[in-house]
């Protein structure tokens, strides 16, 4: 489990630290730095799949993405990410890169120091790997030896070296979920009919929905699709139907109406749900799931249920959710740890939470 997650330098995150549980909830006012928050950890995970200069460059590259408010003194320009858990922590520095003649790339930031290391804290006998600039260095036994091979400024040691370690901490971070992209306008591709295999894990994108909640009501916990169905939509039933080309086709049967509805016929805040039902009851948990708004769309009565998803399933994986809703994050509980940001000249902060308060963290440095 993730305890400690750590951003420094990224939009309007100047420095924070903050403690994450099984279940937690952040919330804060519009502009407060949720979605900075949010993006930091989508970040972290794209270093996993080497896509983590990508996806600084695609949101306009250090120019855009790097502290907007005053910088420290004699402090180079960087954006830092890290997370630690009691087995272990990883932390990357990404900067500006050196110029060179002739590349139309010298926007891309460069991976500048990259650390991983067992136990909860950074200390110099804990760290397993260290990348500075090219150059990789490796524990074997009791110190670090260098890896003769060289890793270019824009690849994570993470994808380019296959160590145990480094595999091990590769592995569980891709298995990380982020769901912020369910669309459920008319033309969504969970609207729509989909080939009949077993799906453990949604998609991104929600296209396979049916087959997704199919597979819960055959392989996941016996009757839990039934009642979360039963929670946001009394008397109402999950229908899901094939056709002989092997299509799967949604179906709501609601009490009053002669025939059940299909699913180009659900209303948005219907779909949302039923697709953050198949996302929370997946057989398959990963170890971190992250949800980014999933209040859009859903109506107020929907809120409660949502929140009784939620906590079972931070009973099989850790949970964090990025909300504007205030009424989501009362019906989460006191058994969620609440993390509400707040902006103090333009940067964001912890409510209640004092500079010297935060958890204990040291980052790796140049």
């Amino acid at each position: 489990m993730i305890r400690t997650l750590s951003v420094e330098g990224y939009r309007s995150i100047r420095d924070l630290t903050v403690e994450l549980a099984p279940l937690t909830v952040v919330t804060g006012a519009n502009g407060s730095g949720k979605s900075s928050l949010y993006r930091a950890l989508r970040l972290l995970a794209e270093a996993a799949r080497n896509g983590a200069v990508a996806a600084v460059a695609r949101e306009g590259g250090l120019t855009s993405t790097r502290w907007a408010g005053p910088p420290r003194k004699n402090s180079p320009v960087s954006i830092r990410l890290g997370f630690s858990g009691d087995d272990g922590g990883y932390a990357i520095d990404l900067g500006l890169p050196v110029p060179s003649t002739g590349s139309l790339f010298n926007n891309d930031p460069e991976i500048k120091r990259e650390v991983l290391w067992s136990g909860p804290l950074l200390r110099p006998s804990a760290v397993l790997a260290d990348r500075a600039g090219p150059l990789i260095s490796i524990r074997n036994d009791r110190r670090l030896e260098p890896v003769l091979e060289a890793v270019a400024p824009y690849d994570s040691m993470l994808s380019e070296y296959a160590d145990g370690p480094l595999i091990g901490m590769r592995e569980r971070i891709r298995r990380w979920r982020f769901y912020d992209h369910l669309r459920t306008d008319a033309d969504a591709p969970a609207r729509r009919t989909v080939i009949g295999t077993r799906t453990p894990i949604l998609g991104h994108d929600g296209a396979d929905l049916a087959a997704a909640l199919q597979t819960i009501r055959e392989i996941g916990v016996e009757g839990e699709l039934d009642n979360a169905i039963d929670a946001a939509f009394p008397g109402s039933r999950l229908g899901v139907d094939d056709d002989p080309d092997g299509l799967l086709r949604l179906t709501l049967t609601q009490p009053g109406l002669r025939r059940p509805l299909g699913a180009a016929e659900f209303s948005d805040g219907t779909l949302r749900y039923l697709l953050l039902a198949a996302a929370l009851l997946t057989p398959r948990p990963p170890e971190l799931l992250v949800l980014n708004e999933p209040e859009t769309s859903l109506h107020p009565d929907l809120l409660a249920p949502l929140a009784g998803l939620i906590g079972t399933a931070a009973t099989r994986c850790q949970i964090v959710v990025v909300t504007h809703a205030a009424a989501l994050a009362r019906a989460l509980g006191d058994d969620a740890h609440r993390i509400e940001l707040i902006k103090e000249e333009g940067e964001t902060r912890v409510a209640g939470l004092g500079r010297f308060e935060a958890p204990a963290w040291q980052w790796p440095k140049r």
